[in-house]
């Protein structure tokens, strides 16, 4: 299986198909990154993507699998992101019926 690219790698591709220098291709990553981070209270979308979600979690009882002992997991926030049915689609095509 190949290795995910690294963000310069990233970087340097985008600079590339968009035409730009790799200095700017690396702040408006950047610029997105940070509005995601700003706007997920409020679900953040990347069109084509997907959407980056606060979802509240319920307390629950879990297990330690170590020991097997019960133990009582808080409820929390955590964030989600949900992909996009056209990355789905586009990733792993639809099976044909």
């Amino acid at each position: 299986m190949a290795k995910a690219l690294t963000k310069s790698q990233v970087v340097a591709s985008v600079a590339e198909t968009v035409g730009i220098t790799k200095k700017q291709a690396g702040e408006v990553i950047e610029a997105i990154v940070a509005l995601a981070y700003k706007q997920a209270k409020n679900s953040f979308t990347l069109p084509g993507l997907g959407k980056l979600v606060l979802v509240d979690r319920k307390a629950r009882i879990g297990r330690n699998p170590a020991t097997g002992e019960q133990i009582n997991i808080p409820a929390k926030r955590v964030v989600k992101f949900r992909v996009a049915k056209a990355a789905k689609d586009a990733i792993v095509p639809p099976k044909k019926k």
